[in-house]
């Protein structure tokens, strides 16, 4: 007796290896590139794709000049092969997490004022948890839910946390705007005009973003001599060092990248800064993923209650 809510017999001849076959060729666009991956021969990627191609009854890939391209149908079928990954995944995940016994690869996706801030001492916290940690942090610039959905990332930290429906986030710290200087070439502005009027430091992304800051500035009909704009929180200090200008810039920044400038408060009001934890739904019940965000949390606690005391 068939079951009508039962799949087509012909999908049950698709396993887990397949799959990571195909998502291997499709992310890396070459047979050779996969096979180098995985850690398999060519030819084991080739027979199945073969298998994959009679199973869906479409070539998925085709000759494009020297490489390969893949098909609408492979396109289309990348959401769902991650999911279909990432709930046999969970098939075989044990209930219980006990951090101890895991070896935990972790991904995260962080800007340099996030990453220096949070990040050393999350690596910290999970090593000395952990039975062994490797931690992966790339540049989340403009972050995109596609860097969670693709599997990019385990973690976005941001202050512009990404929107969708399978998107979530947490709230980890709120700062606030801060005018830093060099104390060994000026005082910090005693009024409005004295700021107006001064050369400034900023940071324009190299997408053309702009800070949350200077949006607001433009917005209220402020103008200011910006004399310097970096693509990054890094680059401010040597710029500032030395020179009469200023940068108003979150607070936080004192912990790291302009350690030892002098800080003033801004003679303007200034919208605050939050920092967000962001991640997939598909992670939301992942033990470890729950442990490592509650740890997460912990260091942005930690930082800014010692900031504050």
């Amino acid at each position: 007796m068939s079951d009508h809510n039962s799949p087509p017999a012909y999908l049950l001849d698709i396993d887990g290896r397949m799959l990571r076959t195909f998502l291997a060729v499709l992310e890396t666009g070459s047979v050779t590139a996969a096979a180098d991956r995985l850690g398999v021969t060519q030819s084991a990627v080739s027979h199945a794709l073969e298998r994959l191609r009679e199973v869906l009854g479409d070539p998925l890939f085709v000759k494009s000049g020297r490489g390969i391209a893949a098909t609408t149908r492979a396109r289309e079928l990348a959401g769902p092969v991650r999911q279909l990954l990432d709930d046999l995944e969970q098939l075989g995940r044990r209930p219980r997490f006990t951090p101890r016994d895991t070896e935990l690869v972790l991904t995260v996706a962080a800007n340099d004022f996030q990453r220096d801030l949070l990040l050393p001492a999350l690596e910290r916290r999970l090593t000395a948890r952990l039975k062994s940690l490797r931690l992966i942090v790339i540049p989340s610039r403009a972050p995109t839910a596609q860097m969670l959905r693709e599997g990019r990332c385990d973690l976005i930290i941001t202050p512009r946390p990404p929107e969708g429906s399978d998107i979530l986030q947490r709230r980890l710290l709120t700062d606030h705007y801060v005018c830093f200087f060099d104390p060994g070439r000026r005082a910090a502005p005693a009024t409005l005009a004295d700021y107006l009027a001064a050369r400034h430091v900023t940071v324009a992304y190299e997408d053309g973003r702009r800070l949350e800051f200077d949006e607001m500035l433009q917005a209220r009909g402020l103008a200011r001599a910006v004399g310097v704009a970096v693509p990054n929180f890094g680059g401010v200090g040597a710029f500032l060092s030395g020179t009469d200008m200023l940068a108003s810039l979150p607070s936080l920044l004192r912990l790291g990248a302009l350690g030892g400038f002098g800080v003033a408060p801004l003679p303007l009001s200034a919208p605050e800064v939050s920092m967000y934890a962001v991640w997939h739904r598909r992670r939301h019940d992942d033990p470890a993923h729950v442990w490592v965000r509650d740890q997460l949390e912990q260091v942005a606690t930690e930082i800014t209650g010692a900031v504050r005391a």
